[in-house]
C-alpha cells in the first residue's frame, strides 16, 4: 500500500494572477490539464478540480496574500517579491516565453535630450516609479542621494510633465520608454514569473503535493513552447545520414518497423526549425514524416 498525502480539511487557495498575464496564465493551464473558467466580473474563477479553489490578484500583491495565509500559492513577479519583502517560498521560476513580462527590466530612464548619462548625474533628483523600496536600495548602493517618489501608473509621462526628474520603470524592449522622448542609462534589475508559496502550506503534506504537482505541469507546458514532434520512417542503411540531420532535445527514439528493414525514427526538436529541414530529410530517404504539437516536455 503506498503513503499518499493526508488531504486538508480546505482546498488548495491558488492565486492566479489579474491583468496582462491572466489569459495567458489560464491557457498555461489548460495545456497543462486545468480548465479554469473566469466569467464576467468575476474574481473567483471555477477549476475542474475539487482539490484547488482560485482567486485572481494582481501580482504586485500577491506575496503579501500569500505569506499572510489568505492564499496558499499564487503567481508573482520577482519583483514584486523583493519589494514587498514577505515571507513567501519560490516554488518554481516560470518565464513565459509568450506573454508579458518574459522576462521584463526595470530600467533607470532620464530626458532623451538631456545631457545625463549616468546614476551619478543624478544627486538630488526625484525619481518616479512603481518599485520605491528596491529602487532605493539600488541608489543607496551606489552612494547617490535622490528623492524617490511613489508612482500610481503613466510613470513616463512624470518626467514629459515636469513631475520627475527621471523614472524607474519595467520594460521588455524600451519601445514604450523611447515613445515618451526617454533614454535608458542603467538598469535596476531583471525580473519574470515566480510561482510562491505559504511557509505553512507547504508543511502541509496534501497541499505540496499539490503546489508540486501543479509546478511540474506548468514548467512541462512552459518546456513545449516552441518544440514540436518529428516522426519518420527510415531505411536501415539511410538511418546514420538521417540521424546526423536531426537536431534533437535527446538522443532520437529508433525502432524497427515489423518484418521490414525500415525504421522509425522520432525525435523533438525546435518548430521554426521544421520547414528548412523537411526538404532535407525528404532528400536524403525519410519518409511518411509526421509533424505534431506538444502539450508538455517533462
Amino acid at each position: 500500500m503506498t503513503n499518499q498525502p493526508k488531504e486538508s480539511a480546505s482546498p488548495l487557495k491558488l492565486g492566479l494572477p489579474k491583468g496582462s498575464l491572466e489569459e495567458y496564465t489560464i491557457n498555461l493551464f489548460a495545456r497543462s490539464g486545468w480548465r479554469i473558467n473566469v466569467g464576467s466580473r468575476n474574481y473567483f474563477p471555477a477549476i475542474d478540480d475539487p482539490e484547488i479553489s482560485c482567486t485572481l490578484c494582481r501580482v504586485q500583491e500577491m506575496t503579501r496574500y500569500v505569506s499572510s495565509g489568505v492564499l496558499d500559492a499564487g503567481f508573482t513577479g520577482k519583483d514584486w517579491r523583493l519589494e514587498n519583502g514577505c515571507a513567501v517560498e519560490v516554488i518554481a521560476d516560470l518565464v513565459y516565453s509568450k506573454a508579458s513580462p518574459s522576462p521584463a527590466r526595470w530600467v533607470l530612464a532620464v530626458p532623451g535630450d538631456g545631457s545625463i548619462t549616468s546614476a551619478q548625474q543624478l544627486r538630488g533628483a526625484k525619481i518616479a516609479t512603481e518599485l520605491p523600496g528596491l529602487t532605493k536600495k539600488w541608489f543607496a548602493e551606489r552612494g547617490v542621494d535622490v528623492e524617490v517618489e511613489f508612482s500610481w501608473g503613466a510613470t513616463e509621462a512624470k518626467v514629459v510633465n515636469g513631475l520627475a526628474d527621471a523614472v524607474v520603470e519595467v520594460t521588455e524592449t524600451g519601445s514604450t520608454i523611447r515613445a515618451h522622448g526617454l533614454k535608458i542609462i542603467d538598469e535596476i534589475m531583471t525580473t519574470y514569473t515566480e510561482f510562491v508559496a505559504n511557509p505553512k502550506a507547504i508543511k502541509d503534506p496534501f497541499k505540496m503535493a499539490k503546489i508540486q504537482q501543479i509546478a511540474l505541469l506548468l514548467k512541462g507546458a512552459l518546456a513545449a513552447e516552441g518544440v514540436v514532434g518529428l516522426k519518420m520512417n527510415v531505411r536501415e542503411k539511410d538511418a546514420d545520414k538521417i540521424i546526423a540531420l536531426l537536431p534533437s532535445l535527446n538522443a532520437p527514439t529508433v525502432a524497427h518497423l515489423y518484418q521490414t528493414n525500415w525504421l522509425s525514427v522520432e525525435v523533438v526538436i525546435a518548430a521554426k526549425l521544421v520547414r528548412d529541414l523537411l526538404p532535407t530529410l525528404l532528400a536524403n530517404g525519410a519518409e511518411g514524416i509526421i509533424e505534431y504539437p506538444l502539450n508538455k516536455v517533462i
